[in-house]
């Protein structure tokens, strides 16, 4: 691809904050996105802004308890639009974010921080009960219901005595129907475990030899297709989930990269095989390409599955520190807001996303 044909990723807007930020999320069906971070005194910050004439406009401000670690949209219907976040001292909360002074559900729902939390079954995407999962340091991995109070509605967590890793990043896939729907979680320790909701039961599990700082599903409502899992040692890994062999499990690549550590992923809700990749201060984006077949069978007629390949389309520094986390818009192509350790938000676009 010629220099000139490749996608261009701009900083349109860029604004300094007080505070150390580490999530944010495009509220959906608007020009709003919140922030959420962690103020000096260790209490949570969460701030809303309206993008208006080449400009941010603040629209909400608000300080809680506990720092803030992570947020998702994605059990809130369309009309509701609230805010679930997980918390450095455990908690669940979900947000009204028209009115923050009392969360309209809220639950102790682990030990230690919250590291990673999603969200399945709002928007209008995947099947089934709206739920959130959360993954947190006490090793735990909870999905949550908020029609039901205080409890979570499954629980998986390592047996009295083994030892507790801290789990880094949790997903939410397979949701194409009332009944089926999987969690993906990764650990510290570069265990990445596939979780069955259905059958309660592992499904399958892996070791990538290093933290895993993010996993994400391209689609959560279809049947599992392919997932992205990064690393600490500057490697993502993408697994194809279509086909398991009993012996080799599924097909995979790795992929290594200039960021030192791959801090998250996020797939182009447009395109699910385009993504990008976070890291020391810069943004990959990345194509994967099919293979002609994604069976074949062995010597034993056993079907195997078949990987393909990525190909780096663009890559920009932003920062002169990491970028903690990146939203796509769901609506507008090519749209994104991203985090960094600078302190900074920015508002980027990224140019022919449609044509590649």
């Amino acid at each position: 691809m010629e220099a000139l044909e490749k996608p261009q990723i701009i900083i349109h807007l860029e604004k300094q904050m007080d505070y150390t930020l580490y999530d944010v999320k495009w509220i959906p069906c608007s020009a709003k996105f919140v922030v959420l971070g962690s103020h000096p005194k260790n209490t949570g910050a969460i701030q809303v802004y309206e993008l208006s004439k080449g400009d941010l406009k603040t629209i909400h401000k608000t300080e809680k308890k506990a720092a803030i670690r992570c947020g998702t949209f994605g059990a809130s219907s369309l009309h509701m639009r609230q805010l679930a976040v997980g918390d450095f001292e455990g908690k669940l909360n979900i947000w009204d974010l028209d009115r923050l002074e009392v969360p309209v559900y809220s639950a102790k729902g682990h030990e230690s921080i919250v590291n990673s939390i999603d969200g399945c079954g709002g928007l209008g995407i995947g099947g089934g009960a709206p739920e959130i999962v959360t993954g947190s340091r006490d090793g735990s991995v909870k999905v949550w219901d908020q029609r039901q109070k205080n409890d979570p509605v499954a629980k998986m967590e390592p047996a009295e005595g083994e030892i507790r890793r801290d789990c880094w990043a949790v997903a939410f896939g397979n949701s194409f129907n009332d009944s089926e729907r999987c969690v993906c979680a990764g650990y510290d320790n570069g265990d990445i475990k596939l979780f069955d909701l259905r059958t309660m039961s592992v499904r399958w599990e892996t070791n990538i030899k290093n933290g895993v700082c993010s996993v994400e599903f391209d689609r959560k409502d279809i049947k599992m297709n392919k997932i992205v899992a990064t690393s600490l040692e500057s490697r993502f890994y993408v697994y194809d989930l279509r086909t398991y062999h009993p012996e080799k499990g599924f097909s995979s690549l790795s992929e290594k990269t200039k960021q030192s550590t791959i801090w998250s992923v996020r797939h182009l809700p447009q395109n699910r095989d385009v993504f990008a990749t976070m890291g020391a201060g810069s943004v990959y984006l990345w194509k994967y390409s099919y293979p002609a077949s994604r069976v074949e069978k062995d010597d034993k007629g056993q079907e195997s599955g078949v990987i393909g390949s990525v190909t780096q389309i663009q890559n920009a520094t932003l920062s002169t520190q990491p970028v903690s986390s990146l939203d796509w818009h769901p609506d507008k192509v090519g749209l994104m807001a991203c985090t960094s350790f600078d302190q900074t938000v920015r508002i980027c676009i990224v140019t022919k996303l449609n044509s590649i």
